[in-house]
């Protein structure tokens, strides 16, 4: 993607990678799920061995979390309630470009606001699972390097 990034859209690449946890990362995710009422088993999983997605270029961005960064808007701001009946508790792991929020749920649903904001969030499923989820980021990595487009996510 980096090769033709700058020729097809005339301005140099910026940040795009997935960055390993490290010890600092792991030691958060520790804490995160110790604190954390029902955490999503794919969530622990996610952050033993990822600090953070950070791709700015994929059509407006797509950004997952550091754990400590998740840790820290728990103890903020608090979780987010999720599912059809609103008593389910998830929590912010990252957010698309455009300001839109990914949400886990504690069955480990991920959940996309429709707004920029968190103040009665209006949530539409998008994935199954957290492994679903990564594997659509995959695809619109794919996507926007063969034609441009990353998708709808």
């Amino acid at each position: 993607m980096r090769g033709e990034f700058e020729y097809r859209h005339g301005f140099p690449p910026g940040t795009n990678q997935v960055r390993p946890a490290d010890h600092d990362d792991q030691a958060a995710a520790r804490t995160l799920f110790q604190v954390t009422p029902t955490p999503a088993a794919d969530l622990v999983t996610f952050y033993e061995s990822i600090g953070d997605v950070t791709w700015a270029d994929v059509g407006n961005g797509y950004f997952l979390d550091p754990a400590g960064d998740v840790l820290l808007r728990l103890q903020e701001y608090g979780v987010v309630d999720v599912g059809t009946d609103r008593k389910a508790h998830g929590l912010v792991i990252g957010s698309n470009g455009a300001g839109l929020i990914y949400v886990a749920g504690p069955d480990g649903t991920v959940y996309r606001t429709r707004t920029a904001s968190l103040d009665e969030p209006e949530l539409d499923k998008v994935a199954n699972d957290l492994r679903q989820f990564l594997e659509l980021l995959e695809d619109s990595l794919t996507r926007f390097k063969t034609d441009g487009d990353p998708g709808y996510l």
